[in-house]
């Protein structure tokens, strides 16, 4: 759905000022949320406040996995924007439809819709037809997971967090509407009763258990939890490991609890990290539940400047 088709894009010496020629709005339209209404108004503001005209594309998506291809298609125009309008899960599947598509200008942008928004609450910097008016764009790293080998092999980008364990399952449910440190912290109680440590062999052959173990690119998640000192404009190469060896639960739900409140301090801070997972082990990506199977090395790398963001 195109809103304009005259074009004005201004030439201008400073690579880091854009001046698009398409903007991609891509939404679920059965979102149980606002996507739609946030999306509608994101197409009327540009098209009201903008100093240029670019075409306008309404994208709504049909299925899971659908915002995949159309990100890729639409990072296949010279000169796109593409914005997701959607929670932490939709937006990966944008930054993975860009990254597919290869060698593109292509710049992305995200209006939090839904529950889970922890990449726009840590990473925004203005608000997003301002930030699209004055056109300075920016470079953020991405994570790149990939595993095994042959036709089971999984390659995949994350723009806030990989995480396997508990953590990341906690703050998938604190996500769900609970507000404030000690309705996290009853979260995180619930959410042990199902929890299970899982077994690890490391690049140098020793094993551990382990409770958790998250590969974050921001430094908080769900609201509350800080589990990093790491920059909120994350563009140095670089991810945090956030190692939780299992232990007794008591133990862990302290760690929890520091980190809802005064969150957990320095992490390590690495450019790839390696692992074999010893037992099927599901994972978060972005939010977004996966699994890799039995025996299977798993490689998390920095892709450094990968994507070009703005807002």
């Amino acid at each position: 759905m195109d809103t304009s088709h005259a074009t004005d894009a201004t030439d201008t010496t400073d690579p880091a000022v854009r001046r698009f020629e398409a903007i991609c709005v891509i939404f679920n339209p059965h979102s149980t949320g606002d996507a739609p209404d946030l999306a509608a108004k994101v197409r009327d503001q540009l098209s009201q406040d903008l100093p240029y005209t670019p075409r306008i594309r309404m994208l709504p998506t049909a299925h899971a996995g659908h915002a995949v291809d159309l990100a890729k298609e639409a990072a296949g125009t010279p000169n796109a924007l593409v914005v997701s309008v959607s929670g932490d899960g939709g937006y990966n599947e944008v930054i993975n439809g860009v990254m597919s598509a290869g060698t593109t200008d292509t710049v992305c942008a995200v209006v939090p819709a839904g529950n889970a928004n922890d990449h726009h609450r840590t990473t925004a910097r203005k608000p997003l037809a301002a930030a699209i008016a004055e056109g300075r764009v920016r470079e953020m790293d991405l994570l790149h997971l990939s595993t095994g080998d042959g036709p089971g092999a999984q390659s995949v980008y994350a723009h806030s967090y990989i995480g396997f364990g508990l953590t990341p399952v906690v703050a998938i449910d604190m996500e769900k509407g609970n507000k404030g440190a000690l309705k996290e912290m009853v979260s995180v109680v619930r959410t042990f009763a199902k929890f299970r440590p899982f077994r690890i062999q490391h690049a140098d052959g020793t094993r551990a258990k382990v409770d958790s173990l998250v590969f974050a690119n921001i430094s908080r998640m769900a609201k509350y939890a800080t589990l990093s000192e790491a920059q909120e404009r994350p563009a140095d190469g670089k991810f945090e490991v956030v190692l939780f060896p299992h232990t007794a639960k008591w133990k862990v739900l302290l760690k929890a609890f520091r980190a809802a409140t005064t969150g957990l301090g320095d992490q390590p801070s690495v450019s790839s990290y390696e692992f074999t997972a010893l037992k099927p082990m599901p994972y978060q990506l972005d939010g977004e539940v996966r699994a890799v199977p039995a025996n299977t090395e798993v490689r998390i790398e920095s892709a450094p400047s990968a994507l070009t963001v703005i807002g």
